[in-house]
């Protein structure tokens, strides 16, 4: 058989064969970067909210009121409790949360502006009084992970943020508990259901640094699945520059989807330092009514301790009834809320400005999530 050579069309041939080679090559490269990077963008995450409200009392005073030389004598009522307690239209708060996860470390940077920013950051000083958390982390292995910084409390049923509760005022358990912790902790996973968190910390709510060389211990111990959880936690050290006597809490929270349109949580809390202190129980049953609409009611029972307590006087008894409606268009959450505030003493002053032992208000707030 006679072989016909053709060296042109064999050169082409190879020719060929590279350019396509090589831009087979350069697009899965190309491709490789590409989903390089949009996995780094993804790692990125912003968020936050802003809200702000309306409020009025029922049975209490609305305004301040002055004496005949034009000093102020009396002033708007509103429970001992913390955040949205201003009268009229009134500021909330602007939260922006900027995080970093990597697979084995992140960051979560968040600064609040406004009112309820202010009053969450109280121990705060300086350039630093607009940071409500600020910590960087370490994920040793899939059991454990390391946090260094500033985080919001482990303890309570209820948060900083309104976006993240359902009522928009806040209990009495969570306003004199901790609202934030500085310090190091270390977060297990034992398993699918079980985790738990040790940490050693700044006198509580001292977030920007340690000015009395005091610290602070806590625990937590907790348990979820698909239906809802339940952490029981400690807290114990010394608090105060001028004390030595440790401060000792402990606190169950706990929330259950009992159907698909009701949920029933729970918080127990009993703080006590030296005698000074205070315990107490709340409810929060919510019940879904349609895609965009749910009601529910905070129910809470609180008593300071004999010896002392941090609200009305020691051996005081408050309860707090809030009904809260909660209807959500888009990123807007729409929150109508009703409370009675009940105390053992008289407590509040109404329009004739006569001691009364109780205020009903009446509240609409508008809080924007993204």
């Amino acid at each position: 058989m006679k072989v016909i050579k053709n060296s042109k069309l064999t050169k082409f041939l190879l020719l060929a064969a590279v350019v396509l080679s090589s831009s087979y090559t350069y697009a899965q490269e190309d491709m490789e970067m590409e989903e390089e990077e949009e996995e780094e963008v993804s790692n990125w995450t912003l968020s936050g909210s802003v809200d702000a409200y309306f409020r009025t009392n029922f049975n209490g005073l609305n305004k301040i009121e002055y004496n005949a030389d034009g000093d102020p004598i009396a002033g708007p009522q509103a429970p001992a409790s913390s955040f949205a307690n201003a009268p009229g239209f009134a500021l909330g708060m602007a939260n922006v949360i900027l995080g970093y996860e990597g697979s084995k470390v992140g960051f979560v940077a968040d600064l609040v502006f406004g009112p309820r920013g202010e009053e969450a950051v109280f121990n705060s000083i300086g350039s630093s009084n607009i940071v409500n958390q600020l910590y960087v982390y370490y994920n040793v292995n899939d059991a454990l992970t390391l946090t260094l910084g500033n985080w919001n409390t482990y303890l309570g049923y209820e948060v900083i943020s309104p976006a993240a509760n359902f009522n928009y005022s806040t209990s009495y358990m969570f306003s004199y508990g901790p609202f934030s912790h500085t310090g190091l902790k270390a977060d297990f996973s034992f398993d699918d259901n079980w985790t738990g968190m040790l940490a050693i910390m700044n006198p509580t709510d001292f977030t920007e640094f340690n000015p009395y060389g005091k610290y602070s211990f806590g625990g937590q111990l907790g348990y979820s699945n698909a239906s809802g959880s339940a952490f029981l936690n400690l807290l114990y050290g010394e608090q105060l520059p001028v004390s030595d006597e440790a401060t000792f809490q402990i606190d169950l929270t706990t929330g259950w989807d009992l159907s698909d349109a009701f949920y029933l949580g729970f918080n127990t809390t009993y703080q006590d330092t030296d005698g000074f202190g205070f315990y107490g129980a709340a409810i929060y049953p919510q019940l879904q009514t349609s895609d965009s609409f749910a009601i529910g009611l905070r129910a809470e029972y609180f008593k300071e301790l004999e010896d002392g307590g941090p609200v009305y006087g020691a051996d005081v008894e408050a309860l707090d009834f809030t009904l809260t409606g909660s209807y959500t268009v888009g990123n807007l959450i729409i929150k109508p809320e009703l409370r009675l505030d009940s105390i053992s003493e008289d407590a509040f002053l109404d329009s004739d400005l006569n001691m009364n032992d109780n205020l009903s208000s009446f509240l609409i707030a508008a809080i924007y999530a993204f």
